[in-house]
C-alpha cells in the first residue's frame, strides 16, 4: 500500500507534524511533500492530509485538493491556534471532513495546537479595551501557551495516530480475507 503525506505549512507547525507522520508509517512505500497544489491524484492509496487552521478550516487549495480524491483512504492532521479544545478540533474536523467524497474511506484526524505569527499576539493587544479586557487578555494567555506547540507529546499523539490507522487496515483486511 503507498502511503502519501501532503501538507500546507504556514509557521512550520504542520510541517512538523508532517514528518512526525511521515516518520511513524511503516514500510518504505511512502512519500512526503509540502502541498503545492498538485494535481497527479493517483500517487497512493493511503492520504495523511495536512493543513493549518484559518477560521475553523483548511486553506481552500486542501479543500479543493480533497475534493478532488476518489476510492481512497484519507486521514487528516492538522494544527491550529487554538489549544485545550476538543469540541473545536471536532468542530474543525466536520468542517472539513465534507469535502471528501464519499467513494472515500475516511479514516479520521489528529489536530494540536500550534504556536501562531507574532502578528496576531500584537493584533489581540491592539483590540484590547475596558469592554472586552478579559477576553482579549484569555487570547492572549492563549496564545503565550500556543507557543510551544507542537510539543513532544504533540507529535507522539500524531504517531500513535497513524500506529491506530495501521492496526485498523491490517485487522480489517484480515477480516475480508
Amino acid at each position: 500500500m503507498k502511503t502519501q503525506v501532503l501538507y500546507k505549512s504556514r509557521t512550520g507547525n504542520t510541517e512538523k507534524l508532517a514528518k512526525a507522520i511521515f516518520e511513524a508509517i511503516p514500510g518504505k512505500n511512502k512519500d512526503i511533500a509540502a502541498f503545492q497544489g498538485q494535481t497527479d491524484y493517483d500517487m497512493g492509496d493511503l492520504y495523511f492530509i495536512g493543513f493549518w487552521t484559518d477560521r475553523g478550516s483548511a486553506s481552500m487549495d486542501v479543500l479543493d485538493y480533497l475534493g478532488s480524491l476518489q476510492g481512497k483512504r484519507i486521514a487528516l492532521f492538522g494544527t491550529c491556534g487554538m489549544g485545550q479544545s476538543p469540541e473545536y478540533y471536532k468542530k474543525i474536523e466536520e468542517n472539513i471532513r465534507v469535502f471528501i467524497e464519499d467513494d472515500n474511506e475516511y479514516m479520521g484526524a489528529y489536530i494540536c495546537q500550534g504556536k501562531m505569527p507574532m502578528a496576531v499576539r500584537e493584533k489581540y493587544m491592539n483590540m484590547k479595551n475596558a469592554q472586552n479586557k478579559k477576553q482579549v487578555e484569555a487570547m492572549i494567555q492563549n496564545f503565550d501557551m500556543a507557543m510551544l506547540h507542537p510539543d513532544e507529546k504533540d507529535l507522539q499523539g500524531a504517531k500513535k495516530f497513524v500506529k491506530d490507522i495501521f492496526e485498523r487496515i491490517e485487522k480489517e483486511e484480515q477480516e475480508n480475507g
